[in-house]
C-alpha cells in the first residue's frame, strides 16, 4: 500500500481589526473521531487472515489435522461427495451421513446403485441394467430387483465393504488422511468458505482445506496420489433415515455381485 503524502498545514492571515476565529469544538471532536475511525480502518489494510475465525490459521498443522478429525468425529451429520480412487476401482459418492447411518449413491463402472442404511440394515437399490452387468442371469430376475432395495445380509461379504461407503467415522477417518511431512499453506476461500491449507508432503501426500468458520470442519481433500477429490459440506444438518416399506424390499438370495 503506497504511503500517503505528508500534510501541510497552511496558515491563514487574519486582516487587521477582523474578529478572532472561534473554533467549534464539537466539530473539532467529531473530525478528531473520523480520523481515529480512518487510522484504525487503515491499519486493518495491513490484512490479518485470521481476524474473526476460529483461530485454527495460527496454530501448526499438526494441530490443525488433530483439530479437524475431532470436529468431524463430533459432527452430528455431513455430506460427502467427489471421487475415490483405490484397487477396487474409481468410486463417485455423494453420501449424506450420520452417526447411526446414511444414505445416498455410488457410481463405479459406469453404473450407479444406491445405498441406505438404518442401524444394522443394509439395503441396496439399483435398476435392471446394473443387475444384469453383474451377473444376474436372466433378464426376469433383474426386472424383479430393478428399482427395489435388496436387503444386504450381515454375513454376506459384501455387507463389510458397502456399509463402509454409509459410516460416517469409518468413512472418514478412511479419507481424512495425509501422508509424509506436515505443513500449514495458504489462507483461502473454498466453496464460499474461509479455510486454511495443510498439506502432506508438500501436496504430494494430500492437501487438505480446514474451515476457518465456527467449527473447523474439512471443507475441501485433494487425496494423496491422485487418488481423488473429496468434498465436506451440510454438517450438523439434520436428515431422518427411514426403513423403506416392505413392499419395496426383496431377498437376492444369494451372495450379492458388487464388483
Amino acid at each position: 500500500m503506497s504511503s500517503l503524502p505528508p500534510c501541510r498545514a497552511r496558515r491563514t492571515r487574519r486582516a487587521p481589526g477582523a474578529a478572532p476565529v472561534r473554533r467549534d469544538l464539537r466539530w473539532t471532536g467529531a473530525l478528531g473521531t473520523g480520523l481515529l475511525v480512518a487510522g484504525l480502518a487503515l491499519a486493518g489494510c495491513s490484512g490479518d487472515p485470521d481476524a474473526n475465525t476460529n483461530g485454527e490459521g495460527k496454530r501448526s498443522a499438526e494441530q490443525i489435522q488433530a483439530d479437524t478429525r475431532k470436529a468431524a468425529r463430533d459432527a452430528s451429520t455431513v455430506r460427502l461427495s467427489g471421487t475415490v480412487v483405490s484397487k477396487g476401482g474409481t468410486y463417485r459418492l455423494d453420501m449424506r451421513l450420520k452417526k447411526d447411518g446414511g444414505t445416498g449413491s455410488v457410481t463405479t463402472k459406469g453404473s450407479t446403485f444406491r445405498l441406505l442404511r438404518v442401524g444394522d440394515h443394509l439395503y441396496l437399490k439399483a435398476d435392471s441394467a446394473w443387475w444384469k452387468r453383474r451377473g444376474t442371469a436372466d433378464q426376469g430376475a433383474a426386472s424383479k430387483l430393478a428399482g427395489k432395495y435388496v436387503r444386504v445380509p450381515k454375513g454376506d461379504p459384501s455387507y463389510k465393504q458397502l456399509s463402509g461407503f454409509t459410516d460416517k467415522n469409518v468413512l472418514l477417518a478412511g479419507v481424512l488422511t495425509l501422508h509424509g511431512s506436515l505443513e500449514k499453506g495458504d489462507h483461502r476461500t473454498t466453496d464460499g468458505i474461509r479455510t486454511i491449507e495443510i498439506t502432506g508432503d508438500d501436496g504430494a501426500g494430500g492437501t487438505l482445506d480446514v474451515s476457518l468458520e465456527d467449527s473447523p470442519v474439512p471443507v475441501r481433500l485433494e487425496r494423496a496420489g491422485g487418488a481423488g477429490t473429496l468434498r465436506f459440506s451440510q454438517w450438523d444438518e439434520p436428515f431422518r433415515l427411514t426403513e423403506p416399506p416392505k413392499k419395496d424390499v426383496v431377498d437376492y438370495g444369494r451372495q450379492l455381485p458388487t464388483s
